[in-house]
C-alpha cells in the first residue's frame, strides 16, 4: 500500500488532508515524495517558529534522546525547569509554569486554575468564564466548549457548565456577575480570522477586571514566541494578565504546551498534573528554540525581517485587490480577507499547486504564519509562487 491507501484504511478521517506528503524541510522551504519543492508560509499551523530542520533543535534533541527522554515528574527535570526560566523571564512576569503537551492542554490549566480561584476566593462560588464569539481554546471537551463558535459544539454534548460568550471586548462588562471567576481571550483571534483585538478596549478590561478580583486569561497558543513581534502579544498591548496559556512555536515542533500564571500558590501537589508534559524530550526543545529566538529577537533580524515579509505582503496585496477586501494581522501573523469563500479555496489550492503554503483562517481568511526565521530569499520566492497563483482568477 502507499502512504494514501495506509492512511485511508488505518486513520481515523478527522482531517481533509491535501494530496500531499511532505518528507523533508530547510528553513521554510519542503520537498515532498516527488521530490516537489514549497515554500511555507505556515510553518505547521505556527509551530515551526525556527524553520524546519533546524540544526540547534535537531542537536539539542538528538543530545537529549541519547541520555534520557523520559522520567515522571515526581522528580526533578533539568531542562523543565531551565525552560521555565527562560519563558518567564522573557515574559517579564512574575510567574511559574505548568508543561503539558498542547494547547488545549495548557488551557484546560488555565481554566481549572481559574475555577480553583473562584472557589477558593469570595464568599460564593465563581465558576463562570468568559470567551469571545469566534474564539478558538482547542479540542477538548471543555475547551471546545469555551470556543465561541456554535458550529465547534455540534455532536459532543453534554459540555461543562459555566461558559458565557461576548460578542466582543466591549460587550464583556455587561456579561459580568458574582459567579465570574475568569475572562479569556485571544489579542489576536488566529482561527476566527487573524482578527486583532482593540489595544485600548483591551487595556480597559484589564484594568476593569483587576477591580474586580476577576482574573484575566490570554490565550497566546498562537500569538506567543515572538509571532506578533514580542515574546507575548501581552506585551505588546502592555497588560499583565493573571494567566497565560503557550504552546505551538515555543516548542519548534515537539509537542509542548505551557500554562503560566502570577498564582504561584493556586494549585497544591495533586491538583494537576501530566505524565508527558515538561519531559525531557520536550523542554530540552524548548530551552533551545527559546534561546534561538531571544537571539534573533535582540540582533533586531526579528524585526528586519518581519518588516520586509509585510512589505511584500501589501505588495502582493495591492497588485491583487480584485481578490481580497482588506490586510489583517500583527508581525508574522498576518490575513487577506477575500471577497468570498469560493475564492479563498481556489488560492489555497493554485498556491499549493504553484510551489506554496497558506492556510485558511474563518470562513473567508487567507492566512500566513511562516517560519519566524524565513530568509529574504524564501519570502521573495514565496510571493513570486504566490503571484503566479492567482494570475488565473
Amino acid at each position: 500500500m502507499n502512504i494514501k491507501e495506509l492512511d485511508n484504511k488505518y486513520v481515523l478521517p478527522t482531517y481533509a488532508r491535501a494530496d500531499v506528503e511532505f518528507v523533508s524541510g530547510k528553513n521554510a522551504r519542503l520537498i515532498d515524495s516527488n521530490g516537489k519543492e514549497y515554500i511555507d508560509f505556515t510553518s505547521g499551523i505556527g509551530v515551526v517558529s525556527v524553520g524546519h530542520g533546524n540544526e540547534r533543535v535537531s542537536s539539542a534533541i538528538c543530545k537529549q534522546v541519547s541520555e534520557i527522554t523520559h522520567m515522571s515528574n515526581l522528580y526533578y527535570i533539568a531542562p523543565q525547569a531551565r525552560a521555565a526560566q527562560k519563558i518567564v523571564e522573557a515574559s517579564g512576569y512574575d510567574m511559574q509554569c505548568f508543561f503539558g503537551n498542547s494547547g488545549a492542554e495548557a488551557n484546560e490549566g488555565a481554566i481549572k486554575i481559574a475555577r480553583k480561584f473562584g472557589e477558593r476566593d469570595g464568599e460564593v462560588k465563581r465558576y463562570k468564564i468568559i470567551t469571545l464569539q469566534h474564539s478558538f481554546h482547542g479540542r477538548t471537551i471543555t475547551t471546545v466548549k469555551a470556543t465561541g463558535q456554535e458550529a465547534m459544539h455540534n455532536y459532543f454534548g453534554p459540555y461543562p457548565d459555566g461558559f458565557v460568550y461576548a460578542d466582543n471586548i466591549a460587550h464583556v462588562e455587561s456579561l459580568l456577575d458574582d459567579h465570574t471567576c475568569a475572562v479569556m481571550i485571544e489579542l489576536v483571534q488566529g482561527e476566527g480570522g487573524v482578527q486583532p483585538q482593540n489595544k485600548e478596549e483591551v487595556q480597559a478590561l484589564a484594568k476593569l477586571l483587576m477591580s474586580k478580583n476577576i482574573l484575566l486569561i490570554v490565550d497566546e497558543v498562537q500569538t506567543g514566541g515572538y509571532r506578533t513581534g514580542e515574546f507575548l502579544a501581552s506585551n505588546l498591548y502592555e497588560i499583565e494578565p493573571d494567566i497565560v496559556t503557550l504552546a505551538k512555536g515555543v516548542g519548534g515542533g515537539v509537542p509542548v504546551g505551557v500554562v503560566m500564571t502570577s498564582l504561584k500558590g493556586i494549585l497544591s501537589a495533586g491538583d494537576h498534573g501530566s505524565t508527558f508534559g515538561g519531559n525531557y524530550l520536550s523542554t530540552a526543545a524548548v530551552c533551545e528554540v527559546m534561546d534561538i529566538l531571544n537571539e534573533y529577537k535582540k540582533s533586531g533580524e526579528l524585526e528586519t525581517n518581519t518588516a520586509y515579509f509585510n512589505g511584500e505582503l501589501e505588495k502582493f496585496y495591492m497588485a491583487n485587490r480584485n481578490l481580497f477586501t482588506s490586510r489583517v494581522g500583527i508581525g508574522m501573523m498576518c490575513g487577506l480577507r477575500t471577497k468570498n469563500a469560493e475564492t479563498l479555496t481556489s488560492v489555497i489550492n493554485n498556491a499549493r499547486e504553484n510551489g506554496v503554503m497558506v492556510l485558511k483562517a474563518g470562513k473567508n481568511t487567507l492566512r500566513f504564519l511562516p517560519p519566524l526565521t524565513i530568509t529574504k530569499e524564501e519570502i521573495d520566492e514565496g510571493f513570486k509562487a504566490l503571484s503566479n497563483a492567482v494570475s488565473s482568477l
